[in-house]
């Protein structure tokens, strides 16, 4: 059995916002947050479309993704953004 990998991701949204999410499928999440799929996309992205994943970490298990989503939550936009700058 493959093991289910989860994603944090950084999306730049229309009006130079940044917005920190968690998902299993990025592909799909990023669709969703620019309003297609089943599943709408986060209040906060709805009104700030098109938006587009700027940064992306890799996790083998959802506690490790949840844990460093609320890290990154937790910066100033100033590091956020140098977050995203590093390749």
């Amino acid at each position: 059995m493959k093991s289910q990998q989860h994603y944090v991701y950084v999306l730049r949204c229309a009006d130079d916002t940044l917005y920190c999410g968690y998902t299993t499928d990025i592909k799909r999440r990023e669709l969703e947050h620019n309003g297609g799929g089943k599943v709408p996309g986060a209040r906060y992205t709805s009104g700030r479309r098109p938006v587009s994943i700027v940064h992306q970490e890799v996790f083998s298990n959802r506690s490790g993704a949840l844990k460093r989503e609320a890290e990154i939550k937790k910066l100033s936009t100033a590091a956020k953004r140098e977050l995203i700058s590093k390749p």
